[in-house]
């Protein structure tokens, strides 16, 4: 403790004694109050959730940056090399008391999460259903063999009837509606949902203008925004006012509403947080029974003996160092089993687009095409705060003519009590390879007709996530033996309406619905009843799923607009813009051709040598921000200690020196909002532990030669009010 304070500030040093010894009494109650299942000790998801267990400190873990002066590691698993982000907390947090204690809890609940793992673990092992001895903790390791042999040691697994992955809107709807319909028809099915980040909502970010439809679904009998206030004080906002704007350089050109979509009508409408709201649905879910359990990444699909139906999801292995080997602090991973598995990741999930190839789920569709969007989080003088104000820009800084092809906007919404959300979205199939959409964002907030809104603020928070904008023509096949995509990782985005909460609750209502009735009427014991589900019972594909959703109005949204997105690749922003009007005003839909597209985001992207490197202004450190201090606020951390999750693939070790910096100049290390991505001496430098999840880099790398895997869950951005 005492060389803890040393290096920090001797005046906390009573506050770490306390913390450590509170966080003691709670492990202790914790391990009293598990209940019993099965004459095996289970932990209740309602007591997993909570981040109380005791840790042994040593020493906090120092964060790493791609510092150029920072000493290279060799990163085995990828044939790159790995540098300490040695500064990343360095300027500010420990400026103040408040500031220390949050970085000080959050490094230690990384020691908190493989506790909590070990323990989680050992509670699954007693309940498991498979009667293997194996101690998977044994970490003398006298050779390869002993190695290689407990790495893949046998898993201790847990049944449930229906398991979800991801705790985003989509999951959290599909878990409240099962439950639901579980109290109205007397059937007792366990449901279970699994999320990677370290809380639900943690990974959570979204602009986000809220369309109420879905919820008010969900919930007829609840006044959703007076709970969001009471029990998470972040609140829903009415919109108030409407504007969209054209911009210039240095002006700006209000587009009258009565010429704009009625997607892009917001009467009706609030400014939310979806974290928090995600956070109070999976209240709402636990009170109904569902057991969550975030901070555990599910990295692997587990198929049955012929590869033909999905049994469920395993947990990425706790505790192996950045070499591949295990350390002191090493658990085996866990199988969850379920007779029907949701996948509900969002973007680019990476077990769902394992099961979109597996099951070759996209044949006869177009290719998914992607958007990056990139957010602050300001509180502004409630003097200058416009409550329900909604802004939408086209044109500077990514549109320089009518002809330009690069897709995209902004946003600025005033949510009460005197905040602002704004960012950018891009579409990630955009031509020109020396395009940074972080350093346009920047610039887009001097306009001198967006400033204003910043003036006296504070940035006080920052994420990035990728968002789907095929539409309709590339929603894959849903379903499939044994479970189904819902939400984004479907694919359900409606990008003229720039929403999509609202199209992921409803199909994870809608799947559950489905699921329930098939599960109702297959004559199975519940797990809950039987704890166990017999390895010969079929995998059933619930084909009505997709059935429902063809026959509700999320189909009849995408599909009014299926060619929009494709009009302002082809056409240019004055083409699309005519196309999408004449679109929504007059054949809402019913136009007998279909503009399909077939690249990949990362094939759009052409050679350097046909544009002009773009010069940016630099930052100021009031209005604009360098991308690692702006990092700083996404609350990002990784342990450093751990196998990296950014691999290249084994048959494009190449690609990185001989192709994307030779012919492309490296794009990656401009549209990455992470930092993730350097090259030193022409070799490709992975800052993993910089990575905000976003998944931009396994979309446009050129030839996608990146694999994105799960990291140890717990990891990634610590979002509040995303």
């Amino acid at each position: 403790l005492s060389k803890i304070a040393s290096k920090s500030h001797p005046v906390l040093l009573w506050d770490i004694y306390i913390y450590i010894y509170s966080t003691s009494i709670m492990s202790s109650l914790l391990q009293v109050l598990l209940r019993r299942r099965q004459g095996g000790v289970v932990a209740s998801s309602a007591l997993l959730r909570r981040r109380r267990c005791a840790a042994t400190i040593s020493s906090i873990p120092q964060s790493t940056t791609n510092s150029s002066n920072a000493e290279t590691n060799t990163n085995t698993n990828t044939n790159t090399t790995t540098r300490p982000f040695s500064s990343f907390h360095s300027k500010q947090c420990f400026n103040k008391k408040s500031n220390y204690l949050k970085n000080f809890h959050k490094n230690i609940n990384q020691y908190q999460y493989q506790y909590q793992y070990h323990q989680f673990a050992n509670s699954i092992r007693s309940f498991s259903t498979d009667n293997k001895e194996s101690d998977t903790t044994n970490t003398n390791i006298d050779n390869d063999d002993d190695l290689l042999q407990l790495l893949n040691s046998p898993r201790e697994s847990m049944p449930f009837d229906v398991l979800i992955v991801g705790g985003g809107p989509a999951g959290l709807a599909a878990s409240i509606r099962l439950k639901q319909l579980c109290m109205e028809k007397d059937l007792d099915l366990s449901v279970c949902v699994v999320e990677k980040g370290n809380e639900i909502g943690a990974h959570i970010l979204s602009g986000n203008v809220f369309e109420p439809r879905a919820i008010e679904e969900l919930f007829p009998n609840i006044d959703w925004r007076t709970e969001l206030v009471e029990n998470h004080s972040s609140n829903a906002t009415p919109v108030k006012s409407d504007n969209f704007l054209f911009l210039t350089e240095e002006s700006s050109y209000s587009i009258p509403n009565f010429l704009l979509p009625k997607e892009l009508h917001n009467d009706g409408n609030y400014i939310i947080s979806l974290g928090q709201l995600c956070r109070w649905m999976g209240a709402k879910a636990e009170e109904l029974g569902v057991e969550i359990y975030p901070g555990f990444a599910a990295s692997e699909v587990l198929y049955n003996e012929d590869k033909t139906a999905v049994r469920g999801i395993a947990t990425r292995d706790m505790g192996i160092d950045k070499n591949g080997k295990p350390k002191e602090t090493f658990e085996r991973g866990v199988e969850l089993r379920a007779r029907q598995t949701l996948f509900a990741e969002g973007a680019r999930g990476s077990c769902s687009e394992s099961l979109i190839s597996h099951f070759n789920l996209r044949k006869g569709k177009s290719e998914q095409t992607y958007g990056l969007g990139i957010k602050e989080v300001w509180e502004i003088p409630e003097e200058h705060h416009q409550p329900g104000l909604v802004i939408h820009t086209l044109g500077y800084p990514l549109q320089s003519s009518v002809t330009e092809k690069t897709f995209g906007g902004t946003f600025l919404y005033h949510q009460e009590p005197n905040l602002i959300l704004t960012g950018l979205v891009i579409g990630l199939d955009y031509a020109n390879p020396y395009i940074n959409p972080y350093k346009e964002f920047q610039r887009w907030k001097t306009h001198p007709d967006i400033r204003k809104h910043f003036e006296g603020g504070t940035c006080i928070s920052y994420g990035a996530r990728v968002l789907n904008e095929g539409g309709f023509h590339s929603l894959p096949k849903l379903t499939f033996n044994g479970g189904a995509l819902i939400g984004c990782s479907a694919g359900f985005l409606n990008s003229v309406k720039i929403k999509g909460s609202h199209t992921a609750l409803k199909s994870g209502m809608v799947a559950a619905e489905s699921v329930f009735e098939c599960l109702a009427n297959s004559n199975v014991t519940p797990v809950s009843e039987t704890f166990e589900i017999n390895e010969e019972e079929e995998m059933k594909e619930v084909s009505s799923y997709e059935d429902a959703m063809k026959n509700s109005w999320v189909y009849d949204e995408l599909y009014q607009v299926r060619n929009c997105h494709e009009s302002f690749a082809r056409y240019g922003l004055l083409g699309g813009l005519v196309y999408t009007g004449l679109v929504t005003h007059v054949t809402k839909g019913r136009e007998p051709w279909t503009l399909f597209h077939s690249k990949r985001d990362s094939e759009k992207t052409e050679e350097a040598s046909k544009f002009e490197p773009i010069l940016y202004p630099q930052p100021d450190g009031v209005l604009t921000f360098d991308l690692l201090t702006n990092l700083q606020r996404s609350g990002t951390y990784h342990d450093d200690d751990q196998e990296a999750h950014l691999r290249i693939k084994e048959d494009r070790t190449q690609i990185p020196e001989s192709v994307s910096l030779q012919t492309y100049e490296a794009p990656e290390q401009r549209f990455c909002p992470a930092s993730v991505y350097e090259y030193v001496d022409s070799k490709l430098v992975i800052n993993a532990q910089n990575c905000v999840h976003c998944k931009c880099c396994s979309i446009k790398m050129p030839g996608e030669y990146i694999n994105w895997t799960c990291p140890e869950g717990g990891g990634g951005p610590q979002y509040q009010v995303m």
